[in-house]
């Protein structure tokens, strides 16, 4: 066991993520995912049997509440949120009681973000005849108007992400909450270049990922970027953090999916989907 807690040199760029997500999680808080969020996910179990042991879980699949856990899976995704629940709840309930109640950690991933943490997950471009419409925002509509906590994580950094300006606001940023709620707004970003943080109201460059420099991250971004006086590189991952990644929580690689596109991830989706039907087989048999 000797060399577990030393840093890892063999390790990806997802597994640098779901690192640093999990080292965001404090023992004992609530913690949101939303739907095929795998890397989110992979982090919060990865801070669950690590250093955050009393983490509860609510996830909009199945609209559940649950403290156990299970590997991430794509065919028995609801191993954990529908087999492993304590509770259900509708969504009327979470946005307006649960949420509210006991401020919880979420991290989301827009699809369009400005210097002050505004987001756009319904269309890119005008919004009566769009470039691209999305899928949509969800609850972040909701939720963005009196969390406290929000964080947000970006697969693939890149100016299509962040921009100057928004095309549709369907998230609020830094401060654009009502005059008589605390400050709301996002206080953390992990993409595959750097950590951010929103401490002085706008986005900024607090750690570069080992082998990242400032002027790849500026030229990726649509906008000036703030940078941390203490800016540091982030720490990688220890040998252990990547033998839970990889051997326990997700030994599939399914968090994977959200760094690749087009006809990788349609590749890689059916080559999970085989290897899960192939094992669920085998123990039948």
């Amino acid at each position: 066991m000797q060399g577990l807690n030393q840093p890892a040199t063999d390790y990806t760029i997802d597994e640098l993520m779901c690192v640093c997500i999990a080292r965001q999680i404090e023992d004992g808080e609530l913690v949101v995912q939303g739907i095929a969020t795998p890397l989110v996910v992979a982090g919060y179990l990865l801070a669950r049997l690590t250093h955050a042991p009393n983490i509860a879980f609510a996830s909009a699949i199945g609209q559940t509440f649950c403290r156990d856990w299970a590997p991430l899976s794509i065919t028995q995704v609801e191993a954990l949120w529908l087999g492993k629940a304590m509770g259900r709840f509708d969504f009327a309930q979470a946005v307006c009681e649960l949420l509210p109640t006991y401020r919880p950690k979420e991290f989301f991933r827009p699809a369009q973000m400005d210097a002050q943490g505004n987001t756009g997950n319904v269309v890119i471009g005008d919004y009566s005849s769009p470039k691209l419409r999305l899928p949509g925002c969800g609850g972040i509509a909701d939720v963005t108007a009196y969390e406290e906590r929000m964080c947000f994580y970006v697969p693939r950094h890149s100016r299509v992400t962040f921009v100057e300006r928004v095309d549709f606001v369907s998230g609020l940023g830094v401060g654009a909450g009502p005059a008589d709620r605390p400050a709301t707004g996002p206080i953390y970003l992990i993409t595959d270049l750097g950590q951010f943080d929103f401490a002085n109201g706008r986005m900024r460059l607090i750690s570069v990922h080992p082998g990242v420099t400032v002027e790849q991250v500026q030229a990726k971004t649509g906008f000036p970027l703030q940078i941390a006086p203490d800016l540091q590189e982030t720490a990688p991952p220890t040998n252990e953090e990547v033998r839970l990644l990889r051997e326990v929580i997700d030994p599939l690689g399914i968090r994977n999916l959200e760094r690749l596109s087009g006809a990788q991830r349609r590749a890689k989706l059916h080559e999970i989907i085989e290897r899960e039907q192939g094992a669920r087989l085998g123990k039948l048999q």
